[in-house]
């Protein structure tokens, strides 16, 4: 389904990613892991078309991504809950979930609403609340929300559950995993090895810009050094 190839990137001249090499396959869910820094969010801005690589290529669906600008990508069925929500905070919940929301491959069981207030029922009743205010948990349950209402063929999420309270967490992972067991597609970025192993297929780790390391879940939790040299396990 997505593919990068040799995939470079640089802000001006200095180079974040160096050589990346990446790959998604339909109904799998898989990881991009590494510490602060190490450049797993430009992966995703340059994947998106919101940070333009300078090399390599993005397969996704049998076409070449790399040049497109990022609303061509967006509409070609990639649907990203970003790193910091980005909600639109003079928006209401009802909204900010329309606001964007489309059914471009004809699925036939498509994301609406009423999907969205059964998978997080506390959005249902916030649903005239502004984005502004909602907590933390609440804006990242919209941004999920909102990422599903395009029905997305590859769902990404960039840190989907940092600096949230542990039951939250808990209904986010819940969550993702009812996605997975749906046949969706995702590549999630997030530091939570544990509920990772548990609910990914593959893996891949990333340091300084390069991916250090690729395997399944058995092979990550059986590993302690790899963890403990690029995860700060």
């Amino acid at each position: 389904m997505l593919e990068l190839k040799n995939l470079e990137t640089s802000y001006g001249q200095s180079q974040v990613l160096f050589g990346v090499d990446l790959q998604v396959n339909e109904r799998e869910v898989v990881t991009l892991l590494g510490r602060n820094g190490m450049g797993k969010t430009t992966t995703i801005n340059s994947i998106m078309g919101m940070v333009r690589a300078r090399s390599g290529e993005i397969n996704f669906e049998g076409n070449q991504i790399r040049e497109w600008p990022a609303h061509r990508v967006a509409q070609s069925g990639m649907g990203l809950v970003p790193e910091g929500r980005q909600i639109f905070p003079n928006l209401n919940v009802i909204e900010n979930l329309v606001a964007t929301s489309a059914n471009r491959f004809k699925n036939k069981n498509p994301w609406t609403l009423d999907r969205v207030f059964n998978l997080f029922p506390s959005l249902l009743e916030r649903a005239k609340n502004m984005g502004n205010q909602l907590s933390g948990g609440e804006q990242q349950m919209l941004a999920i929300g909102r990422a599903l209402m395009t029905n997305p063929r590859l769902l990404i999420l960039d840190e989907a559950t940092e600096g949230l309270a542990p039951l939250v967490k808990m209904e986010i992972w819940e969550c993702l995993n009812g996605l997975k067991t749906s046949g969706q597609s995702i590549l999630v970025v997030d530091k939570n090895i544990e509920a990772l192993t548990h609910l990914a297929n593959r893996h891949y780790i990333m340091e300084k810009g390069k991916i250090v390391w690729s395997g399944d879940s058995p092979a990550l939790i059986a590993d302690k050094e790899i963890q403990h040299r690029y995860l700060g396990i």
